[in-house]
């Protein structure tokens, strides 16, 4: 017991003191992810204010200020209270026997670093794809990612506004990824997690990027923009469920965007209801008649 509540402890306190750094620029530039999350947002919010794609929303939309502390909650402040339970995982796992090479599928150790971040890229971004699937399709799941979806007015900040309970789903599944693929993330993989960032703040923002013939590949902000869309195809539990890239959509038959004039209504049925602060979305979804 002491074991895991001394991992439990070093976990929270390793996560909070590499943030403090983090902000204090005592960690190298390029793993900075609390200065690299600003400076990637300061870009893409500029692009929104240059190039507005729909030019009647305003550069504070709705709930501007909302998402921007889901932001920095979701990507630091949660993730240092979590960090300590899945420190406990991880031993516990360890003392059962299971480690990161007993399920690894293949070992990139030996590949070229471009072709170990390529690799790493592409698994995890289908595992998040997947995982996404199953926020839509199972309605326990659903009543917390309701969250994401009240945005009304889509910027780049809703990329980071979701339920807490996401990351609990979201992690084990990401850990699995990664264990498939000897357990290891590569020594650049900074590389991969900003580009993600910046994909995804793209997607969310105001302005009109397909990528041309590369829509087909790359997650863009008017396909995104149906994944929002209030009334959904006959049918369907939802379209789009793209996160950095959209050929997993293109492949599985989930791609839809018939029209790209940006006017289309956000949310979801029932949203009159649902919960407008920060406190009442994070506590929403526990009670039974959410879904």
């Amino acid at each position: 017991m002491e074991k895991y509540l001394n991992g439990f402890g070093n976990a929270i306190t390793g996560a909070m003191n590499w943030t403090w750094k983090s902000i204090l620029f005592e960690v190298p530039w390029y793993m900075n992810y609390f200065y690299g999350l600003i400076a990637i947002s300061l870009v893409v919010w500029l692009l929104e204010v240059i190039f507005p794609w729909r030019k009647n929303q305003s550069i504070f939309r709705k709930d501007f200020w909302l998402d921007g502390f889901y932001m920095f909650f979701n990507f630091f402040l949660f993730s240092i209270a979590i960090s300590g339970f899945y420190k406990v995982l991880r031993l516990g796992f360890s003392d059962l026997g299971i480690t990161a090479k007993s399920l690894a599928l293949v070992d990139l150790s030996g590949w070229p670093m471009w072709a170990q971040l390529f690799v790493f890229f592409i698994v995890l971004d289908f595992v998040q794809w997947f995982t996404h699937i199953l926020l839509h399709k199972f309605s326990f799941f659903w009543r917390f990612h309701k969250v994401h979806h009240s945005v009304k007015e889509m910027g780049f900040a809703a990329h980071l506004r979701y339920h807490w309970m996401e990351n609990i789903f979201y992690k084990p599944l990401k850990t699995f990824g990664v264990m498939i693929l000897g357990g290891f993330e590569p020594e650049q993989a900074y590389i991969v997690h900003f580009i993600a960032i910046t994909i995804g703040h793209l997607n969310h923002a105001n302005i009109k990027l397909t990528w041309g013939p590369l829509k087909y590949m790359i997650n863009n902000p008017v396909m995104h923009l149906y994944h929002h869309v209030y009334d959904l195809p006959k049918g369907r539990f939802g379209v789009n469920f793209g996160i950095s890239l959209s050929v997993w959509d293109y492949i599985f038959g989930h791609n839809y965007v018939p029209e790209e004039s940006g006017t289309i209504e956000l949310g979801f049925p029932g949203e009159e209801e649902f919960p407008k602060s920060f406190i009442g979305q994070t506590t929403y979804g526990f009670k039974k008649g959410q879904d």
